[in-house]
């Protein structure tokens, strides 16, 4: 439907809670369609679990590592950031380390960004209305935002977190986040001396007392720089969700005896991920109800930048159709 076919009599327009790659995809279609949209991001920063940050001037990707495309509207999105630079195809193959020693495993094509995955969803928000280091308290019936009046209200982030937020006289989309399970990480990142470590994008590690992946950020970025970024197992995060950077040694250690590390790192960085990793969701891609809340995220399929985007993009055309279809 034309933009110009928008013209209810309240202006409040939808308001998004979370600038990560589902948010953003939605306030797109949103703005699409004509209808006002004002996005609210707690951080500093757009990106959300697509997190980057710079040590030095390098930027070093923090929680998803890659991603993958098998679906035809998301494979235009990517050719875009590779038309604009931001993306490469990365690699087909990592190695598992297990109990047996480790093997070549293949898989899809993995991409990654140079910049950082934080860039795609930067420039995927081009020109957003995105307020940063805007928290939000509460979501109560109305919907209302902080005490102010919204046509719709879309909270796109981990259910536990969204949870906080909702009123639960908002008894529907209290109910489908109750139903979310997540898993936490530890994300270490290790820049060494040199790189003293055989060839190899990512590994995953399986059964280890500490890490559940590694990749090669040198090599994901294209730089070579000597820095490995490793994601703990939930088990072991559990125990450091306190105290974080005292992980620090532990998170080394382990991949330094699993790469054959002379060398100790000359950086260690932790960063925490309460909720890192839904537990695979249903058939539906969102949640949006009579309340006029909605809920978009990787929780909403299989856990990936993928179904992120497609999550945040579906909802986003279902509330545009609903609003369009209202009364005005």
């Amino acid at each position: 439907m034309p933009a110009g076919t928008y013209d209810h009599r309240v202006t409040s327009g939808v308001v998004v809670v979370g600038a990560g790659i589902a948010g953003v995809a939605c306030a797109n279609e949103l703005v699409r369609a004509g209808i006002p949209v004002e996005v609210r991001e707690r951080a500093r920063v757009t990106g959300g679990r697509m997190a980057t940050k710079r040590f030095d001037g390098r930027p070093a990707d923090l929680g998803a590592a890659y991603l993958t495309v098998d679906d035809p509207d998301f494979a235009a999105v990517v050719q875009r950031w590779q038309a604009a630079g931001l993306v490469r195809e990365w690699t087909d193959t990592f190695l598992a380390y297990g109990p047996d020693g480790r093997r070549a495993v293949p898989g899809p094509t993995r991409w990654a960004a140079p910049r950082g995955l934080r860039s795609l969803v930067e420039h995927l928000a081009g020109d957003l209305p995105v307020t940063h280091n805007r928290l939000v308290m509460t979501v109560e019936p109305g919907p209302r935002v902080d005490g102010r009046p919204a046509e719709a209200v879309v909270l796109a982030m981990p259910g536990p977190q969204a949870a906080l937020l909702l009123d639960p006289a908002l008894a529907a989309s209290t109910r489908a986040v109750g139903t979310q399970r997540w898993s936490s990480t530890l994300a270490g990142v290790l820049r060494f001396p040199t790189r003293r470590w055989p060839p190899f994008p990512g590994a995953f590690v399986n059964d280890h007392p500490v890490l559940a992946l590694v990749c090669d950020d040198g090599d994901r970025r294209g730089d070579r720089a000597p820095v490995l970024v490793a994601h703990t197992t939930p088990e072991f995060a559990a125990g450091h969700l306190l105290q974080p950077t005292a992980a620090g040694p532990a998170i080394e250690q382990a991949v330094r005896d699993l790469l054959g590390l002379p060398e100790p790192a000359e950086l260690t960085h932790v960063h925490r991920w309460t909720y890192a990793k839904p537990g695979v969701g249903g058939d539906r891609t969102y949640h949006l109800d009579d309340d006029g809340i909605g809920l978009a995220g990787d929780a909403f399929g299989r856990p990936r930048v993928q179904s992120a985007w497609r999550s945040g993009r579906d909802l986003g055309r279902a509330l545009a159709a609903r609003l369009h279809a209202a009364p005005g």
